[in-house]
């Protein structure tokens, strides 16, 4: 009898019926995508980096021999494994050696030090960790040594590129090169396949507006969510799919990785954000569909020696996972000459994309609408009543794409999910006739000003109409007199000047409202990023919090650094 993974919630009974009897969930495990793939096309580049490449019979056989070789440590179903690896091509295996064996991975994005992936150790009761020993000028080494004296649950460390002899530790590559596919091991590892409706793999949430969540996804659940993702943005066999960011984020993870196998294309991983790589890639490796957040699509653009480069090859692009502003839309059409799907999404499974049908102004001012079929969007206001087209409120969703619950957490899933079963996503949206989906601001982010709500979202997009502003972000600034004040962080073109003046001079111009133009503005050299390159409003209201208190509203204190 099915047993769902103690600690993570289970699917309604009557929803989990309706998503199966109308196979939104597919009943596939995720370790057999890799397995089609390689069986229709073993020879075909399905993953690329900086130093190596794989077809996808290589990542087959390399993910069947590691799975074995996993099973041999004594990692069984259900056990926890770490995965915290920058975008290189082991990956591939790594993953679906863990998928194929019933495991589950965790995903860590490879700049975690100590403190977040010892909490997310905790919190998901992990006993492996698959970790680099060196990436870059990062020796891990001691940071392994430190989180397994915090996490003595860890019994085993899989070293990639590198390995040390020492007790606990193994290599990636030798536990790959010393198995042999005989007919018993082949046999033991088909007896381990995994339940489609069990827990494949967790994610933590972004971790920048409080303590880290992590969210369990099964296999059902994240097939559907990247299938119908990927045929919405026609996503296919022939593309050469880019992603840059961390592929320990949900977006490079599901949208471009599993993406991309599901769809039998090849997936290039570029490890930098650095705008001349990224150009060097296209052009080299002739990709043609590029999956990230809007803060690198907006560093392409705004790369002087951009057209040096062939990027021809280049047809769409998807963006999600941030704000991506009408105008930046529309200079990705433009210059670039390709269709730019906007997108919204979550860990936790929100996806709606913009589709090759829609006009420019839909994927400019709106996130397209749901993929799935399956899955229920709509807008609620305080009250929980749910309300018509075209009026802004809180986003609720529910559906086969979505999870069940964050994991060992029952007190917040009371929280967030409403009695129908829907989550409460705090973000908040308009709907249209049409289902079109156009998001307007962030609950959290709503700035209280004498008990007035203001829009941060709102005040981001006027300013950034600005043509000399290269980068916005604005954030409520504490005031002892109204509560909270509005203050923007802008992060000038190259070369250009800006002042609080020419800002609110161009706003009125734009025909802000009074409420809409920011009572502070810190000009900086360059606007901090979490790790996976979203905007780190939580340094900001820090950065802001010490200036405020250097200048005696509210103590004395060292004044930031980032605006100088």
């Amino acid at each position: 009898m099915f047993q769902m993974l103690e600690g993570a919630a289970p699917y309604r009974g009557e929803d989990a019926g309706v998503y199966s009897d109308h196979r939104w969930w597919s009943g596939l495990p995720l370790g057999e995508l890799l397995d089609r793939a390689a069986q229709l096309h073993p020879n075909r580049q399905g993953f690329i980096d900086r130093e190596r490449r794989l077809t996808y019979g290589q990542a087959r056989e390399q993910a069947d021999r590691l799975a074995i070789g996993l099973m041999n440590l004594g990692i069984r179903p259900l056990d926890r494994v770490l995965l915290q690896l920058p975008n290189w091509v082991d990956f591939a295996p790594a993953y679906f050696a863990c998928q194929k064996i019933g495991a589950i991975t965790v995903m860590l994005v490879d700049r975690y030090r100590e403190q977040e992936i010892e909490r997310l150790a905790h919190i998901a009761g992990a006993t492996a960790w698959i970790v680099p020993l060196q990436y870059g000028k990062t020796d891990f080494l001691p940071i392994i040594e430190d989180t397994r004296r915090l996490c003595p649950q860890i019994e085993h460390v899989i070293t990639v590129r590198g390995e040390i002899n020492r007790p606990g530790f193994w290599g990636l590559d030798r536990l790959i090169a010393d198995i042999e596919l005989t007919s018993e091991n082949v046999g033991r590892l088909a007896a381990c396949r995994p339940d489609s409706r069990q827990v494949a793999h967790m994610g933590p949430t972004g971790g920048t507006t409080g303590e880290p969540k992590i969210v369990p996804l099964t296999h059902d659940c994240l097939s559907c969510n990247v299938e119908y993702c990927s045929k919405a943005w026609d996503q296919h066999c022939e593309d050469v799919n880019l992603i840059v960011g961390s592929i320990g984020h949900h977006l490079p993870l599901s949208k471009g990785f599993l993406g991309s196998v599901m769809t039998m294309g090849t997936l290039v991983m570029l490890d930098s954000t650095d705008a001349r790589t990224i150009c060097e890639t296209i052009e080299r490796e002739r990709v043609t569909s590029v999956i990230w957040v809007p803060t690198l699509a907006q560093r392409l653009l705004q790369f002087q020696d951009l057209g040096e480069f062939d990027l021809s090859s280049l047809k769409k692009m998807h963006c999600a996972g941030g704000a991506a502003h009408p105008d930046l839309v529309r200079e990705v059409t433009s210059r670039l000459k390709i269709r730019f799907h906007n997108g919204y999404g979550g860990t936790e499974g929100m996806t709606t994309i913009t589709c090759a049908e829609d006009d420019i102004e839909i994927a400019s001012s709106t996130v397209g609408r749901p993929t799935c079929p399956g899955d229920i969007y709509k807008v609620v206001d305080a009250s929980g009543k749910t309300l018509p087209a075209d009026t802004p409120g809180e986003l609720l969703v529910k559906g086969p794409s979505m999870f069940a619950g964050y994991f060992r957490n029952a007190q917040e899933n009371v929280r967030v999910f409403d009695s129908e079963g829907f989550f409460r996503t705090g973000d908040l949206a308009m709907i249209d006739e049409q289902g079109y989906l156009t998001l307007t601001g962030r609950i959290k982010e709503m700035i209280n000003r004498g008990g007035e709500s203001i829009s941060a979202t709102v005040i981001e997009r006027l300013i950034t109409r600005h043509p000399d502003v290269a980068v916005c972000a604005v954030i409520p600034m504490p005031d002892p007199l109204m509560g909270e004040r509005v203050c923007a962080y802008i992060e000038p073109r190259s070369g250009a000047a800006l002042t609080f003046a020419v800002i609110i001079a161009f706003l009125k111009g734009e025909k802000a409202s009074v409420q809409e133009l920011p009572e502070r503005i810190e000009f900086v050299r360059r606007m901090p990023y979490t790790n996976v390159q979203k905007l780190d409003k939580l340094a900001l209201r820090e950065d802001i919090r010490r200036k405020l208190m250097a200048e005696g509203v509210a103590g004395d204190t060292a004044p930031g650094d980032l605006a100088q």
